[in-house]
């Protein structure tokens, strides 16, 4: 089956250098099953791992999708390196150069990050993933963090539903999933 664009797409955010592979490994391969597309801020870490999985699930049916920063306000026509990964498969350059301490700037892709995806999962992450879930907040987009360990997901908001078990991550989006 060829992956296409299909109706619903799901942003995950998390750390920028560390996979969390487990983590990362069970959210790609539900978004995968559940048929949606997979948005992410297209590096790293988390980034990569979900894309993976998401992309070498055998029956997926929709495509990974990463917003690329530039590499910085001077250098608004290249990528930052490290992007895209290589399983992202329609990435979408911006002019947008901060993220982390920043990813609420006005200049961060974070922005397009959340207001692209129907629902935010949270995995793991430092100041840039705890933005996200603070601009999802903001503009009134369904987020939730996943992970077996509360320590790994304490900075975010403590308004942020967390849970531990991926069935709840399904839950949570089941409303978003056209079948």
């Amino acid at each position: 089956m060829v992956p296409t664009l299909s109706g619903t797409t799901i942003g995950v955010m998390g750390s920028g250098t560390d996979e969390h592979d487990d983590l990362a490994r069970m959210v790609g391969e539900t978004l995968a099953d559940l048929g949606v597309n997979l948005l992410t801020g297209g590096g790293r870490g988390v980034m990569t791992a979900v894309s993976r999985a998401f992309t070498r699930h055998p029956n997926r049916r929709g495509i990974c999708i990463g917003i690329i920063p530039c590499a910085s306000e001077s250098d608004r026509g290249s990528p930052r390196d490290g992007y895209p990964n290589e399983f992202v498969e329609l990435a979408i350059y911006t002019h947008l150069p901060y993220s982390g301490a920043q990813g609420a700037h006005d200049l961060s892709r974070n922005h397009i990050n959340v207001l692209s995806s129907a629902a935010i999962i949270a995995l793991p992450g430092e100041a840039g993933t705890a933005s996200e879930v603070g601009l999802a907040l903001r503009y009134g987009k369904p987020v939730i963090a996943f992970s077996p360990n509360p320590k790994l997901v304490e900075r975010f908001p403590s308004s942020v539903r967390r849970v531990e078990r991926i069935e709840a991550v399904r839950d949570l989006l089941s409303p978003y999933v056209r079948t």
